[in-house]
């Protein structure tokens, strides 16, 4: 990865001499004006020290912008990269957009230059690429946009494949994007000549809607791929009140998940209230709560237009609360796990129990979320019946077999849509390998594999089949990294084995992911899979069963490898990796672009707008956000702080042995005898506290 980093950034000119470029119109004439442009003229001029660009994106045409891994030569499935022929209509800085075009890491594409929009049929009906991008003189291609855009076409067989514009004055001013229902520009829009060829005769910015038909795929990348000046500033957002309501906020993994949605929301225009039901009662006291009225009360009182909900079974195991509330604001539960379609567990794990109606025969009553067999099966129906009503909550599905599952589980009148979850790009992001494992003190030379949960042994990912994978490419030259709770590392049976433990920032995890070569999981029971996201971000791939969520979050053969759920297959796809230098690095490269398409901050912005134009809470006008969006790509020239505290700190030694020896006696099981002993401490030390002093 280091190597390929160096060589990338220092490439650029050898990449321009193998495109092959042309110019209809005068280019010796655009290449003479660049030489006149300054840095007071040129919104795209390398920034001087402490100031940013007009645009916002750093080093970029001119400059040294973010190195990036190196290009796979061929596409996932063994193809060449297709041709692409960028028409550029003249205008007032042609300069910077060949420059833009030029400098793009896409190894088949080539330029030409339009004297006015009246000869873009012509170019289209005389091109013999398989894809065309129109560009106005002065607007710039976003670095690294033709192999995203590309690549996400080759994937998906799309007709046409659009991104985010960056729009700028003296700064950035918002960034926006096609909605799938209104007109939009048809500049920086990747299109299949076959599909462009009857629509040609019509101005570009029709394009996009005339291929809106069935049969002819258009789809939307959650990155920036066009830079466009602006003479006025846009019209303001349009903003909605959300209340993101949660169990115990926004720490470990479903917390995290639903905390960047909030993000996203907010990075949207929209105005996000926090609200935890643990700030009024206790988790111990879940299986005993159904009501908050502290909680209830300011969500009746608010006025909210929307109510975000996730992760609620920490602090109840009822979904009352999300009826009462759905009486007067619409509301929505994203399924960061199944609990909503069950009778009390977060993933049935084959049970089909759940089919017909969970009741006390459930095998697993006393394991977390815990309750009492003689309650399940009016739990289940009460659930059922919150799903069933009209305004009850919107289910959100975060990844295709999610969404599947719950439609498969949940009562028939039950609605259910689409979410993308997100990770922050601009701090899970390819760095340079060497560098980072000498500052975090890993072998230089050694094949690193890592694996990661906020419970890395929990029987729920997978630990046996894991350990077992891991101890068969265990020999010299191999090293292991465990990221998350472990308390027992001696139980891996591993040597080389380095286990920091719980990570509580962005920034230090995604070092760790960026020093490894190879992240693994066993995981069965994922409705997505946070872990092989943030990884592949950072140009790592992962190797992972094909089940569940996790066909979602790793795309196979493109961000990692995929594996059937069978006896050895994991250990042995792990050898042949451990093995193939070559492929991890394709894998690593080519996860960084389809995962930053698929899950940054911009695409779940994208995804939560086509919710609430279907809640009917926003129009179906293009969608827009906010200057700060740009902020969480690693192109930008001033980018985000990354987040801390993501997990609870770690165990002291004596609760981590107490675990320990429950999990000996009892299992991930908690009787209900122990239950109830938690709910009334937890109750005497409220009481206690509420005490005047």
């Amino acid at each position: 990865m280091v190597a390929n980093l160096r060589r990338n950034a220092s490439s650029t000119a050898k990449r321009c001499r193998n495109a092959f470029f042309t110019c209809l119109a005068d280019a010796a004439g655009a290449r003479q004006k660049a030489s006149f442009v300054t840095p007071e003229t040129d919104p795209a001029a390398p920034e001087s020290a402490g100031a940013a660009p007009a645009h916002g994106v750093a080093g970029w045409p001119f400059g040294t912008p973010e190195p990036t891994p190196a290009l796979p030569d061929r596409l996932p499935d063994g193809r060449p990269w297709g041709p692409v022929e960028v028409l550029i209509v003249a205008g007032d800085d042609r300069a910077a957009t060949l420059a833009s075009v030029e400098r793009q890491d896409h190894p088949n594409v080539r330029a030409r230059c339009l004297h006015d929009a009246s000869e873009i049929p012509e170019a289209v009906s005389a091109s013999a690429a398989d894809h065309l991008l129109v560009l106005s003189g002065g607007d710039m291609l976003a670095p690294g946009a033709l192999a995203a855009l590309a690549l996400e076409a080759a994937l998906t067989g799309a007709a046409a494949v659009a991104g985010l514009r960056i729009l700028y004055g003296s700064e950035v001013l918002a960034l926006d994007a096609p909605s799938l229902a209104a007109p939009f520009p048809g500049d920086g829009i990747l299109f299949t000549r076959i599909a462009l060829a009857p629509h040609a005769h019509r101005p570009p910015a029709e394009w996009w809607s005339a291929l809106g038909t069935p049969g002819a795929a258009r789809m939307r990348i959650g990155r920036p791929v066009l830079l466009h000046g602006m003479r006025e500033a846009p019209a303001p957002l349009a903003s909605i009140r959300v209340a993101s309501l949660t169990g115990t906020g926004y720490r470990g993994g479903a917390g995290i998940a639903h905390r960047r949605l909030t993000e996203a929301l907010t990075l949207s225009g929209h105005r996000v209230t926090h609200l935890r039901l643990a700030d009024e009662s206790p988790p111990a006291a879940a299986e005993w709560t159904e009501r908050f009225p502290k909680a209830e009360a300011t969500l009746r009182q608010g006025p909210f237009d929307w109510v975000l909900s996730g992760n609620l079974h920490e602090t109840t195991r009822s979904l009352g609360v999300l009826g009462r509330i759905g009486r007067h604001t619409r509301t929505a539960a994203v399924l960061h796990d199944l609990f909503p379609l069950t009778g009390r567990c977060a993933h049935p794990k084959g049970c089909e129990r759940v089919l017909a109606g969970c009741d006390a025969a459930c095998p697993t009553p006393d394991e977390f979320p815990q309750l009492a067999p003689s309650r399940i099966a009016a739990a289940h129906a009460e659930k059922r019946a919150v799903l069933a009503d009209p305004r009850g909550p919107l289910l959100l599905a975060n990844s295709a077999w999610t969404e599947r599952t719950a439609r498969r589980l949940a009562p028939p009148a039950a609605r259910i849509a689409p979410v993308t979850l997100t990770a922050p790009a601009h701090v899970f992001r390819p760095m340079d390998r060497m560098a980072l494992r000498a500052r975090l003190g890993l072998p230089a030379s050694d094949v690193l594999v890592m694996f990661s949960a906020v419970i890395a042994d929990a029987p729920d990912k997978g630990f046996s089949d894991l350990a077992a994978a891991l101890r068969a490419v265990a020999r010299p030259g191999v090293g292991f990294v465990a990221i998350g709770r472990l308390d027992d590392p001696g139980r891996l049976g591993l040597p080389n084995l380095h286990a920091p433990g719980l990570i509580s920032d962005e920034a230090t995890l995604a070092a760790w992911y960026g020093a490894c070569d190879l992240h693994v999981t066993a995981s069965r029971h994922e409705t997505l899979g946070q872990t092989p996201i943030e990884a592949g971000l950072c140009g790592t791939p992962t190797l992972a069963y094909r089940l569940t969520g996790l066909t979602t979050s790793v795309i196979d053969g493109v961000s990692g490898i995929l594996v059937e759920p069978e006896p050895g297959r994991l250990a042995s796809a792990l050898a042949d990796l451990v093995r193939d230098h070559g492929r991890r690095e394709r894998l690593g490269a080519l996860a960084r672009i389809a995962l930053e398409n698929r899950f940054s901050h911009g695409a779940a912005a994208l995804s939560l707008h086509d919710v609430l134009v279907a809640q009917g809470l926003l129009n179906d006008a293009p969608p827009r956000f906010l200057p700060g969006l740009l902020a969480r790509y690693p192109m930008a020239a001033a980018p985000a702080a990354p987040r801390r505290g993501l997990v609870a700190a770690p165990s002291r030694p004596l609760v981590a042995r107490l675990r320990r020896a429950k999990q000996a006696v009892f299992g991930r099981r908690m009787p209900l005898w122990a239950r109830r002993a938690l709910f009334l401490t937890a109750r005497l030390r409220a009481a206690l506290r509420s005490r005047p002093s």
